[in-house]
């Protein structure tokens, strides 16, 4: 395949040269779509260096949640720091980031974590980064979908991972905002709108197969618990105490799902559901599904095998991405 000549500096690469000049074979400007996923987020570092390899450095950038995470560190200039702490993360130190927050509006503060990440990236600005870059957030009073494109990035990072529950909602520019998983969990439609000519998108959560389908014939068997109308719940409390009763309620046991399972199956469901929805209208010109079903929303220890399974997706993708720039120039 002939060398293909940078994008245009300015005017992105939709200017067409009339007179046939080398113009015409500028490599089209790529966009690169992160989408939501947690831990399994960390599968975007796998697939950015892999196509860094192979000399594919994206103009622009659109993230949800993770996506945003690794976007923008890669963004500023950061994604060796991020990586580097994201390989050190053990199941141990991942509790240490878990500030129990029971008075607020999220289960986790969430400060630890963000004074963390926040000493990591420093006080840059979206505007004046070199990568075009937009974090998606959803506005929490109207369910508007907001993307995050000046300003402090890690405020905008903060407020797309914010997922509600969770972590707390962040507020600016005199709106609550939560994670942009609620309304664009892969932001395709963003960076398009960012002049991106071919767009790749990452989707962490295509592995999980077996999820929305129909039952068409459930009810209550004989075997099943009765719930109880009584008032036992004070007598519990008694037995077993505070802090194990907390325990019971967020965690849960063999006997029923506890209060953050039920809000990470939710989630689950909820972006499965509006992912297949988003792309089925705006589909990428190019699609990266990294293999993750086995790795949960939480398994934030295991972030190697999380970048080698996104660096082997990107690896399989790179013949459809030659072809279709060499289509496009």
């Amino acid at each position: 395949m002939a060398k293909l000549l940078p994008p245009y500096p300015e005017g992105g690469d939709r200017i067409v040269a009339a007179d046939g000049s080398p113009a015409a074979r500028r490599r089209p400007s790529i966009g690169l779509a992160l989408g939501s996923g947690a831990a399994r987020g960390f599968a975007h570092i796998g697939v950015l260096k892999t196509l860094l390899a192979r000399g594919l450095e994206p103009e622009i950038i659109t993230g949800t949640s993770a996506g945003a995470i690794v976007g923008g560190f890669f963004a500023a200039g950061q994604l060796e720091a991020f990586t580097e702490w994201a390989l050190g993360l053990t199941r141990r130190g991942v509790f240490t980031f878990l500030d129990i927050n029971l008075t607020g509006s999220s289960l986790i503060g969430g400060g630890r974590l963000a004074r963390r990440l926040d000493t990591m990236i420093g006080r840059v600005k979206i505007e004046t980064l070199d990568t075009r870059f937009a974090a998606v957030a959803t506005e929490i009073a109207t369910g508007h979908e907001v993307w995050l494109t000046r300003g402090r990035l890690f405020e905008a990072l903060r407020a797309s991972y914010a997922l509600p529950g969770i972590l707390p909602p962040v507020r600016i520019g005199r709106r609550w905002l939560v994670d942009g998983a609620l309304v664009n969990p892969v932001p395709v439609s963003a960076a398009r709108a960012l002049d991106a000519r071919l767009v790749i998108a990452v989707n962490l959560n295509a592995d999980l197969h077996g999820r929305g389908s129909t039952i068409a014939n459930h009810g209550f068997d004989e075997d099943d618990d009765l719930v109880r109308l009584d008032s036992a719940g004070p007598r519990w409390l008694g037995l077993i105490g505070v802090e194990k009763l907390l325990k019971r309620q967020l965690v849960g046991d063999v006997t029923r799902p506890g209060l953050s399972r039920v809000m990470v199956e939710a989630y689950n469901v909820m972006q499965d559901r509006i992912t297949r929805a988003r792309l089925a209208g705006d589909p990428a010109d190019i699609m990266i599904s990294p293999r993750l079903g086995r790795i949960g929303l939480f398994d934030f220890h295991r972030a190697k095998e999380a970048i080698e399974l996104g660096a082997e997706a990107a690896e399989r993708a790179l013949e459809p991405i030659d072809q279709t720039i060499a289509a496009l120039s």
